[in-house]
C-alpha cells in the first residue's frame, strides 16, 4: 500500500507538494482552485516528500530513503514567496526534516550507507526555523497563525500579519520541533520562543477549572472561543505537554499535563464520550458531538498510563467505523484518510498485547484498500454515504498512517531502528529521547508519576483485561444485540444513519431509575437522509445585467436561519466575497458585507459559526460554496445544512449551499462583472418559473348552428370531427360497452335476493329494444 501511494506521488506529482490521486498529477498552489485555509499547508517545498522521509526508514526502505534525501537536498527551496500555516509547516516540514536528519545521521554513523551526508537536512531545518521565527513577534509571545516564508509577517510584501487570533493547538504545538532544533543546532532561540508560547497558554488557563479554550487572541492573550475539549483546536497542546516531558525531561511539562489531565477526566471525559464544555463553567456542555481528531486521545492516555478510559473511547470509535467506512471528519460525512484512530490502535496493542487490536488494524487496512485506493494512489472519501472520492491525498497519510500500521503489525526485531528510543511528534516524526538534558529521580512512593508507563509492569499481557472493558461498549451504537448497561452508567443507543458521534447530554430517567442515561448516535452536518425528509431545492438566481434571471444555480437549503419558503419574493442582494474566505476568523471586510450576501468557502469551521460572524458583520444572506473540487448538483444529492448542536435561533439571515461547480459559475461572474445581484429563494418561486395551471373542462356536443348564434367574443374551444370519424367512434364505443356488459353480473330480483350470472337470453336482451342504438 505504501509503495502504491509513495510511488504514485513520485511518478505523477513530485516535486509538487501533494498528489491529486484522481487527476494523476501534482497539486501546485496557485495552479489549482483555491481551497482556502487548507492550502496554507502548501509552500512549494515538496511537502509530501519531506513528510515521508522517516517513514521510508521505519519501513526499511533505506535505498529509497537515501535517494529521497538527495532529492530533498538538491531540489527543495524554503524561501518561496508564499504564505503558509505556522502550525502545519512546523509539524510537517520542520518535523519531517528533523526526523529525517536523525535517521540519516544514524545510518551515517553505522557506516554502511549515507556516507556522503553532512547534516544537510539539519541546515535546512535551521533555515526553516528562522523563517518561522517572525511569527513569534507579538506582544504576548503567542505566534501568528501564518507567515510568509520569504518576507515574514510585518513586511509590506508579506500579505499576512493582520490576523489577531490563533488556535490553542496552533500555538501550543511547537515545543517538540523547536526544542529539538535548538538542541541539535545549538541555537537556543527556537526553544525559548516555543516555551514562551506554552507558558502563556498555561497562564491563561481558567484557574477554577484548569481548562483552556479553543481560540486565543495573540496580542492580548484573551480567549476568543471558550469551549474546551480534546479535539480540533486543542488536541496537540495536551499531547505536547506530555511528550515535551518525555523528550526533554522537564518536570514543568509533566506537572502542567497532570493538572490539565485531572480537569479533562473530571469535566470532559464521560466514558466512552469526550465532551466539549465551557472552560469557565465546565458542567455545561457546549456541543453535543465529537470530532474525529480526538481519536488520538486514547493513545495519549496509554502514554499517561490510564488504560481503562482509553479502551472505552477507542471501542466506541471502532463501533462507529464498523457502521461507516472510517471515522469521518467533523461536520460532514467526509474522510480525509486521517491516521488518529490507527495511532491509538497501535498504542493500545503495544500496551495490552491483545490481538483484538490487530484485527482492528486489519479492518483499517481492508477499508482503505476497498474504499480509498484508486489507480494513482489513495483518495480521500468525499462522502462516506456514497463512497465518492475527493482529489486529495494529504501528506500526513504517508507520514502517519503507514507508519502506525506498519509498526502495529511488525515485531521490534524486524525494524531497522529501536523504536523505543524515539518519541513520535503529532505528525509521527521521530525525535530521540536522548535529547533530554535532565533525568528526574524515580520516586518510589509514586512509581508512575515521573516515568513513562512500562507495558510489562503496568499492563501485563492479559487480553481479558481489555476485553472485559470493551464488552461493556461493544454495542453502544446500536448494531448487534441490545446494549446491556453498566452498573454505574446506563447508555441508551439509537441508530441514526449519520456521521459524527453525538451525545445528547440531557439526563433521562427510565429503567436506569436515577442514573443518567446518555444517548449515543451518529450524526453529521449533512444529517438529512432521503427516507426521513425531502430536501426542497433552492436556487441562486443571477438577476443583474447581463444575466437578467437567465442564470439559475441549484442550491441546498439550511435547517436554520431564515425560512426562504415563507418569503414571497426571496432575498435579494449584491454578492461580496468574505475575507477570510472561510469566515472562520474575524471578518476583515465587514463594511463591504453590510447589507449584502456573503460568499463563503465551506470548511475549517461549522456552518453556524460562519453564519454568526457574517450576521454580526451585517450580511443579509450567505452562500456557502463547497471546497471539494468538481462537486455538483447533478451528481451529488442535495442536503440541508444543520447547525452546530447548539441553539441556532439567533441566526436569522438567509443561507444556501452551492456545490463547487455551481459556485465556480457564481465566483466567475463576480470576477468578470464586479457587481452581481442575486435572488435566494426556493426553486419553485424563481423568476420566470410559472407553475402549470390545472383546470377542469366540460365538453358537450354543440347543436348545429349553436356556435354561430352564441354571444360575440365569448371564449370557446371548438373540436371538429369529420362525420366518418364520428361514426367510427360510435361503433368502437358500442362494441366496448357491449363487451363490458357481457362480463358483468346481472342482479335478478328474487324472493331470496340472490345474484345470478346473466344467461345467454339476458345478454341478448341487452342489445334489444327501441333504445339499442345510442
Amino acid at each position: 500500500m505504501f509503495d502504491h501511494a509513495y510511488g504514485s506521488y513520485m511518478k505523477y506529482a513530485y516535486p509538487a507538494d501533494e498528489l491529486m490521486p484522481l487527476s494523476c498529477r501534482g497539486r501546485v498552489r496557485g495552479q489549482e482552485p483555491n481551497r482556502g485555509d487548507i492550502d496554507d499547508s502548501l509552500g512549494k517545498f515538496s511537502l509530501t516528500l519531506i513528510d515521508t522521509l522517516d517513514t521510508l526508514v521505519v519501513l526499511n526502505k533505506l535505498d529509497e530513503f537515501e535517494d529521497a534525501v538527495r532529492k530533498a537536498v538538491k531540489d527543495v527551496r524554503l524561501d518561496n514567496d508564499v504564505v503558509v500555516s505556522v502550525f502545519e509547516t512546523n509539524i510537517r516540514v520542520l518535523g519531517g526534516l528533523l526526523g529525517a536528519h536523525v535517521m540519516a545521521d544514524l545510518l551515517h554513523q553505522r557506516g554502511d550507507r549515507m556516507q556522503w551526508y553532512r547534516d544537510e537536512l539539519l541546515h535546512m531545518a535551521k533555515e526553516l526555523g528562522h523563517r518561522l521565527l517572525p511569527a513569534f513577534n507579538t506582544t504576548s509571545g503567542l505566534p501568528y497563525p501564518k507567515v510568509n516564508l520569504r518576507y515574514g509577517v510585518q513586511n509590506p510584501n508579506s500579505r499576512t500579519g493582520t490576523e489577531s487570533d490563533t488556535c490553542t493547538a496552533c500555538a501550543g504545538t511547537m515545543i517538540l520541533e523547536f526544542a529539538a532544533l535548538s538542541r541539535m543546532s545549538g541555537e537556543s532561540v527556537f526553544e525559548e520562543h516555543a516555551r514562551k508560547a506554552m507558558d502563556v497558554l498555561w497562564e491563561r488557563r481558567q484557574r477554577g477549572s484548569d481548562l483552556v479554550g479553543t481560540v486565543i487572541n495573540i496580542h492580548n492573550g484573551e480567549w476568543v472561543r471558550r469551549d474546551s475539549g480534546v479535539g480540533a483546536g486543542i488536541d496537540s497542546y495536551y499531547e505536547y505537554l506530555m511528550k515535551a516531558y518525555i523528550l526533554l525531561g522537564d518536570n514543568v511539562f509533566l506537572e502542567r499535563f497532570n493538572t490539565h489531565y485531572s480537569a479533562i477526566m473530571k469535566y470532559i471525559s464521560q466514558p466512552p464520550l469526550l465532551l466539549n464544555v465551557h472552560m469557565h463553567n465546565p458542567t455545561v456542555s457546549v456541543r453535543s458531538w465529537m470530532d474525529s481528531l480526538l481519536a488520538f486521545f486514547p493513545g495519549l492516555q496509554v502514554l499517561r498510563g490510564d488504560l481503562k478510559p482509553a479502551i472505552e473511547t477507542h471501542e466506541m470509535l471502532y463501533q462507529v467505523t464498523k457502521q461507516i467506512f472510517f471515522n469521518p471528519v467533523v461536520h460532514w460525512g467526509q474522510h480525509l484518510l486521517r491516521p488518529e484512530f490507527a495511532e491509538s490502535t497501535y498504542y493500545l496493542y503495544k500496551a495490552t498485547g491483545d490481538p483484538y487490536y490487530l484485527r482492528v488494524g486489519q479492518s483499517i487496512v481492508e477499508k482503505l484498500n476497498a474504499y480509498a485506493r484508486v489507480p494513482c494512489g489513495f483518495a480521500a472519501v468525499q462522502d462516506v454515504r456514497t463512497g465518492a472520492h475527493e482529489d486529495r491525498m494529504d501528506s500526513f497519510f504517508l507520514a502517519e498512517m503507514f507508519k502506525y500500521l506498519y509498526l502495529l503489525f511488525s515485531e521490534k526485531s524486524e525494524l531497522p531502528i529501536d523504536i523505543d528510543d524515539y518519541i513520535f511528534t503529532t505528525e509521527a516524526h521521530l525525535l530521540p529521547v536522548s535529547l533530554s538534558t535532565t533525568q528526574p529521580p524515580c520516586q518510589e512512593e509514586d512509581l508512575f508519576t515521573h516515568s513513562c508507563p512500562s507495558m510489562e509492569t503496568l499492563f501485563p499481557n492479559n487480553p481479558s483485561f481489555a476485553k472485559t472493558i470493551r464488552d461493556s461498549y461493544k454495542y453502544l451504537t446500536g448494531v448487534g444485540r441490545a446494549f446491556r448497561p453498566l452498573p454505574v452508567r446506563c447508555v441508551q443507543s439509537q441508530r441514526v444513519f449519520d456521521f459524527r458521534v453525538e451525545s445528547a447530554m440531557e439526563p433521562r430517567f427510565n429503567s436506569c431509575e436515577h442514573k443518567g442515561v446518555y444517548r449515543v448516535k451518529l450524526v453529521a452536518e449533512v444529517s438529512q437522509t432521503p427516507e426521513e425528509e425531502e430536501v426542497v431545492p433552492h436556487v441562486v438566481q443571477l438577476i443583474s445585467p447581463p444575466f437578467l434571471g437567465r442564470t439559475v444555480l441549484t442550491a441546498g437549503p439550511a435547517k436554520f436561519g431564515m425560512d426562504l419558503s415563507k418569503q414571497e419574493h426571496g432575498v435579494k442582494g449584491s454578492i461580496v466575497k468574505a475575507s477570510p474566505y472561510t469566515a472562520c476568523g474575524p471578518i476583515d471586510n465587514a463594511a463591504e458585507l453590510k447589507g449584502c450576501i456573503a460568499l463563503v468557502l465551506r470548511g475549517d469551521c461549522m456552518f453556524a459559526a460562519k453564519a454568526r460572524r457574517l450576521q454580526e458583520a451585517g450580511a443579509i444572506g450567505v452562500i456557502f460554496i463547497d471546497h471539494r473540487e468538481g462537486s455538483n448538483s447533478e451528481e451529488t444529492p442535495l442536503f440541508q445544512m444543520v447547525g452546530d448542536g447548539d441553539s441556532t435561533e439567533d441566526i436569522t439571515l438567509a443561507l444556501v449551499f452551492l456545490f463547487s461547480r455551481e459556485g465556480a459559475v457564481l465566483t466567475a461572474a463576480l470576477e468578470e462583472h464586479h457587481n452581481v445581484d442575486v435572488l435566494l429563494l426556493p426553486k419553485e418561486k424563481q423568476l420566470g418559473h410559472e407553475k402549470p395551471v390545472g383546470m377542469n373542462i366540460k365538453f358537450r356536443l354543440a347543436e348545429e348552428g349553436e356556435l354561430e348564434e352564441g354571444p360575440a367574443g365569448r371564449p370557446t374551444l371548438e373540436l371538429v370531427l369529420e362525420k366518418e370519424e364520428v361514426l367510427l367512434e360510435e361503433e368502437e364505443l358500442r362494441g366496448q360497452r357491449q363487451s363490458q356488459q357481457r362480463q358483468q353480473f346481472c342482479t335478478k330480483a328474487t324472493e331470496n335476493d340472490r345474484t345470478e350470472p346473466c344467461s345467454a337470453d339476458s345478454s341478448q336482451a341487452l342489445n334489444s329494444g327501441p333504445d339499442a342504438n345510442p
